[in-house]
């Protein structure tokens, strides 16, 4: 450094921001600000941070960009072209996936959502500063509350956010679940010539083949994406520009109908106003009715997982059908066991979102006239569920499903010895003779169709055509 010349002052680490209980130091590089902070303090709850869910950050961007561009068309002097392009710019970088980990409150909070809220306020807010050339903090040029949540309150901003996100997630669901149908729908095509015993009650009941098993599990599931799609429609509906209680204090006119369309532009969903926006911000129905679609995916996913283990039992004492991929060993004292641990952990996974779904059925009981202050956790149990549904969906697939075969000769033995088989003679020889035929074959251990021979009931050519597995699976040509 030259002589005489002073040393520049170092930036400080810190800067100053007051709100109604007073001022509170920030960290200088903090793009959250003083209402962020005490939520931090005041929500140690749980551990799952708002950054634990992409999609609900990504959902706030999408709504304050939608809300800043529909103040613009309303009034250009509450939110000025410069304000409006920092907020454009701030909210697309949440979107894109950055600055993230600036929302490190807790998802379980109290005050209906407004720390969330606020939250994105102020790191948008910051994050707009830097884009329009100022520092952080230097809100009389872009404002948490003035700007980013100009005509807005938490009770019609933060609503509106959750639904986008869930939108968000359940994109990513389904996707994943398509993955996993097909996985299903390959197996059904390899095991398409595998007979097998069909079983109702554990019970023998009649022939089918493997491949038809693994279809109808497809088939299940395919159905449940069919419910994801239907009921994403009640997550279009929004409440926003209602604002405190729906009668849009604070709003200008036509910023309701302005703020719909542009965030359906954003989003590319069907967006539209409720009817109803006092009705709109006090109901929570549509979380209930998501909510009762991931329970009842649920409840099949866990009903597919049982049925795999059941079918890989074994390897001596039990059904042995199928063999699942040796994932890791099973026991600390059972030298070579190994266990079905992929299903299991899916079966898991289910327990847990049907046990949400009574949390959120509570959650929406729990409202009180104008205002639902429980939608937080609501929002976390649904957040939660896309996630382990998402991460369990694709670990079933790539470390179970894929790598499933068939134990044929175990299959196609269970049938010649199954007395099930008997149930193709009821046209034939009548009710009553194939009852006392398969009475006969449990008494004796003889098989039905060395039965069929002995009494001379049906020609060995008869006994080919009515016997024949594969007619009786539904699979002869």
């Amino acid at each position: 450094m030259a002589r005489g010349k002073k040393k520049g002052r170092r930036p400080s680490r810190w800067r100053t921001e007051h709100d109604l209980l007073g001022t509170r130091k920030l960290p200088a590089a903090a793009y959250y600000g003083v209402q962020s902070a005490r939520a931090m303090d005041n929500f140690a709850i749980s551990g799952v941070k708002l950054h634990f869910y992409p999609d609900l950050i990504r959902g706030l961007a999408m709504v304050k960009l939608a809300a800043a561009r529909a103040n613009h068309d309303c009034d250009r002097k509450a939110m000025p072209r410069r304000v409006l392009r920092g907020i454009e710019a701030a909210c697309q970088d949440l979107i894109d996936g950055r600055f993230h980990g600036q929302f490190d409150i807790d998802v379980f909070q109290g005050g209906a959502g407004t720390s969330t809220n606020m939250a994105a306020n102020e790191v948008i807010a910051n994050r707009a500063l830097e884009h329009m050339g100022r520092r952080k903090g230097e809100y009389d040029h872009c404002d948490p509350h003035d700007h980013v949540n100009l005509a807005q309150s938490t009770n019609d901003a933060y609503p509106t956010a959750l639904h986008v996100a869930m939108m968000l997630g359940n994109e990513r669901l389904i996707a994943e679940i398509d993955r996993l149908i097909r996985a299903f729908r390959s197996k059904g095509r390899q095991f398409a010539r595998v007979i097998k015993m069909g079983r109702t009650q554990l019970q023998d009941a009649v022939p089918m083949t493997l491949g038809q098993e693994f279809n109808a599990w497809a088939q299940s599931l395919l159905d449940e994406v069919r419910g994801l799609k239907a009921v994403e429609r009640v997550l279009c509906e929004i409440n926003m520009g209602g604002t405190a209680i729906g009668t849009g204090l604070n709003a200008p006119r036509g910023y309701a109908a302005r703020c719909a369309r542009h965030l359906a532009r954003i989003t590319g969903k069907p967006i539209h106003l409720a009817t109803d926006l006092v009705e709109a911000t006090q109901d929570t129905q549509s979380y209930v009715l998501y909510s009762s679609v991931l329970k009842s995916l649920a409840i099949k996913l866990s009903k597919i997982c049982n049925d795999l283990r059941l079918l890989s039992s074994g390897p001596r004492a039990g059904l042995r059908e199928i063999n699942l991929p040796a994932m890791q060993p099973g026991s600390s004292i059972m030298p070579g066991k190994v266990n079905p641990v992929i299903p299991e952990v899916v079966n898991q996974v289910c327990f847990r979102v049907i046990g949400s779904d009574m949390t959120i059925s509570m959650a929406a009981e729990a409202g009180q006239l104008e205002l639902n202050v429980m939608e937080p956790v609501i929002a976390a149990c649904i957040f939660e569920s896309q996630m382990l549904f998402i991460n369990a969906a694709a670990s079933l697939r790539v470390n179970c499903i894929d790598g499933i075969t068939a134990n044929e000769d175990v299959c196609r033995r269970l049938v010649e010895q199954s007395i099930g088989i008997v149930t193709a003679l009821n046209p034939v020889l009548g009710y009553d003779t194939a009852t006392q035929l398969a009475a006969e074959a449990l008494r004796s251990g003889k098989g039905v169709v060395d039965l069929v021979r002995e009494k001379k009931l049906l020609t060995d050519q008869e006994i080919r055509r009515v016997l024949d597995p594969r007619r009786m699976a539904g699979t002869a040509r």
